[in-house]
């Protein structure tokens, strides 16, 4: 396992074993390339590499004003520095938005996309609660640890409570600055991508009860997306690659081995 920052500032997290095509994981905002513990254990006899996306954990974020296309050429950045030609993408909640825009601008890079809890035309009522959240936190700068609440179940916070300090303390080490630049990106997505330019095939996944990124939005991306099929995880909410890591990857070793 290396770790490094390429010359752009973006720090990652490289595991290089005999495979030529490695996974990648993209994480979530507010968050960093630790919530991809559970699968980086799991897929340890696999190429994997997990990185902090701009403005998170140790990458930096110089723009005031940023776009999903700034978050692709953070990463085509990063695999022509690891001299890595193609990847298995796994993206989660605003990083499975980037794997989007990703797949739609470099599909010679792709063997096979994961969208993991991804948002998809929220209603006007959807819309107004991550307005109210979004304006929260631009008027306390910190995040509120509710979040939590909404990405696991009660039983599993009650039962891991090194996971809750553990996600809690991530969260409570944001630069606000950066935060609020990358939220307002993900609160104010507008679905206009032309899903027909993804080519790649693709593994929509989320969580049974995940009322961000809902069952619904991940049937309706299926829908779409021409060469994709849907698991929807049992019990799961938004952070069901951490709380049914086991079912979660699984689904993502058997998609990804079918195309190997």
């Amino acid at each position: 396992m290396t770790t490094g920052t390429t010359g752009l500032g973006t720090y990652y997290l490289y595991h290089k074993k005999d495979q030529e095509v490695p996974i990648v994981f993209i994480h979530g905002v507010g968050l960093t390339h630790e919530i991809w513990q559970p699968q980086l254990e799991f897929f340890n006899y696999h190429s994997t590499l997990a990185y902090d996306i701009l403005g998170h954990g140790k990458s930096s974020l110089e723009k005031d004003v940023i776009s999903f296309d700034d978050f692709s050429h953070q990463l085509i950045e990063l695999l022509n520095h690891l001299n890595i030609k193609k990847i298995h993408l796994v993206g989660f909640s605003i990083g499975s938005l980037i794997a989007r825009n990703f797949a739609s601008k470099h599909n010679e890079r792709l063997n096979t996309l994961t969208l993991l809890c991804s948002i998809y035309k929220r209603t006007k009522e959807q819309q107004k609660i991550v307005n109210r959240r979004f304006e929260q936190a631009k008027q306390e700068l910190k995040l509120s640890k509710q979040a939590l609440k909404r990405w696991f179940t009660d039983k599993y916070l009650d039962n891991n409570p090194k996971i809750y300090e553990k996600i809690s303390s991530i969260l409570s080490a944001n630069n606000m600055n950066n935060f609020l630049k990358v939220y307002e990106l993900f609160v104010n997505h507008k679905n206009d991508e032309d899903f027909n330019k993804i080519k790649a095939s693709t593994l929509v996944i989320t969580g049974e009860y995940d009322i961000g990124s809902t069952v619904k939005m991940s049937q309706e991306l299926n829908s779409l997306i021409s060469k994709s099929q849907l698991k929807i995880i049992k019990d799961g909410k938004h952070l069901c690659s951490i709380e049914c890591a086991d079912d979660v990857n699984l689904t993502i070793k058997n998609f990804i081995g079918s195309d190997e």
